[in-house]
């Protein structure tokens, strides 16, 4: 866990680092919410196998401009380098903005995961940590701390360290899930997929015939009971109001007011009747596309007499 508030220092191991193919990197930010919050901490990671703390630098960068400018010339904006962030665009935001290139977010990647593989109430680093890596706990209570006042305490230094290690855990897991959500189509086990999609598709008509109807129910109950809220849910109405108006006297608006409203409008199967033959006099944008539907195949029963 080197902790480096030299700009010599931090610029020797930022040296090294462009040599790397892959970073896990974490920032702290000072008066976070004012209106001129400033960059803190850049934590770096290079090995992901690490679980000690002794490949994660903290570099103190309060106060050194230069330093982050160097740091995001030669590391940020370098395309041959991923970088790794969990909500990278808040990092990004202090460390390149729109120049970085090569961003990787294990937020937005776990956003990927098909849900009944990561069935997680939130994606934040913690709970990821918890679930994919069997971490017990990740202390917050640090987040919100003074990071613009230095001495920095040991429970600070301790939290911006664990999140690298988090990080790269995190990274790693999802990766590996990722892999098993989308496999090769050309090796795809069709009968053992199609058995599955099968008694899933008949578990599924059970359980959203049930739950449509229980959700009607409970709405009809809470309203005639006058409850608005239960320990499970809330009841709430809304007004949707529809504006139409008659074809011939929107086109007979358009020509007298001179109004500028052009548009395609799509023709539907009724439309492209009721027009018939007029259709030839119209120019027609025709847009074609191929969509694929499953559809289960009823099984046959056995011979009779």
């Amino acid at each position: 866990m080197p902790y480096l508030t030299s700009a010599g220092n931090i610029r020797a191991i930022v040296a090294k680092y462009t040599q790397t193919k892959t970073l896990w990197i974490d920032t702290e930010v000072a008066d976070y919410k004012s209106r001129n919050p400033k960059l803190s901490l850049i934590q770096v990671l290079d090995d992901p196998t690490d679980m000690s703390g002794d490949r994660v630098f903290l570099l103190d960068v309060l106060n050194q401009s230069d330093v982050v400018d160097e740091f995001i010339e030669q590391i940020m904006i370098n395309p041959a380098i991923t970088k790794v962030f969990h909500n990278a665009s808040y990092d990004v935001k202090f460390l390149g903005n729109k120049r970085a290139k090569n961003i990787t977010c294990t937020l937005e990647l776990a956003k990927t995961i098909p849900y009944y593989l990561l069935p997680l109430p939130n994606y934040q680093l913690k709970t990821l940590a918890t679930a994919l890596c069997r971490f017990n706990y990740i202390d917050k209570q640090e987040q919100g701390s003074d990071w613009g006042k230095r001495p920095l305490t040991e429970g600070q230094i301790e939290y911006a360290y664990l999140d690298c290690i988090y990080l790269a855990q995190v990274h790693l897991q999802l990766l590996e899930l990722q892999v098993a959500s989308n496999p090769d189509p050309a090796t795809e086990d069709l009968t053992a997929i199609s058995a599955r999609y099968t008694e899933l598709e008949e578990k599924s008509k059970l359980l959203n015939s049930e739950f449509e109807h229980l959700q009607e129910r409970l709405k009809k109950a809470m309203q005639v009971q006058n409850v608005s809220e239960t320990s499970f849910c809330k009841l709430s109405s809304y007004e949707r109001q529809t504006v139409k108006v008659a074809f011939t006297e929107l086109v007979r608006l358009v020509q007298n007011q001179d109004v500028s409203l052009d548009f395609s409008v799509t023709l539907t199967q009724k439309l492209q009747k009721d027009l018939g033959k007029n259709l030839e006099e119209l120019s027609l944008d025709i847009d074609k596309s191929t969509s694929w539907r499953l559809t289960p195949k009823t099984q046959e029963s056995g011979g009779g007499e």
